[in-house]
C-alpha cells in the first residue's frame, strides 16, 4: 500500500525520466502532490499535466520536460526557519544556484528562492535538480 504519494510520484517522475518516456500517469492524486507539480513545471523540470478524474483517487497525465537529474522527498519534514537556508542548500542541492528546495510556508507551497525573499520559514518538502 502506498503511504506517501509525494515520494511516489517524484520516484515515479526520475524512474521515467531515465527511460527516456515522454509521459507517465501518476496516481493516486492530492493537493499538496498537485502544488507541488505546479512549482516544477514552473520551474520548468516537468511539462504540461493535466488532472483525469477516473473515480478512483484521480491521476495525473504528466509530460517529462528531460531536464531533470534528481529529485525527492525529505524526511522528515525539517523546520525552517528563515536564518538556516545555507545549511540546506548545502545538504540536499549540488551547488549554489543549481535546483530548488520546495517548502511549505504560511503563505502556501513555494521554491526556497521566493521563500527567502519573503523572509518566511517553514517546512522542508522536496528538492529538485
Amino acid at each position: 500500500m502506498k503511504r506517501d504519494l509525494i515520494n511516489d510520484a517524484l520516484v515515479a517522475i526520475k524512474n521515467a525520466e531515465a527511460a527516456g518516456k515522454q509521459s507517465l500517469v501518476v496516481r493516486p492524486t492530492s493537493n499538496l502532490l498537485k502544488e507541488v507539480l505546479k512549482i516544477m513545471q514552473k520551474e520548468g523540470y516537468i511539462g504540461e499535466f493535466e488532472y483525469i478524474d477516473d473515480h478512483r483517487g484521480g491521476k495525473f497525465l504528466i509530460k517529462l520536460s528531460h531536464r531533470l537529474n534528481n529529485c525527492g522527498v525529505i524526511k522528515p519534514r525539517f523546520p525552517l526557519k528563515k536564518t538556516e537556508y545555507e545549511r540546506w542548500e548545502q545538504r540536499y542541492l549540488p551547488a549554489a544556484n543549481f535546483g530548488i528546495l520546495i517548502v511549505s510556508t504560511s503563505s502556501g507551497l513555494m521554491t526556497h528562492y521566493e521563500s527567502k525573499k519573503n523572509g518566511l520559514g517553514g517546512r522542508l518538502i522536496a528538492y529538485i535538480y
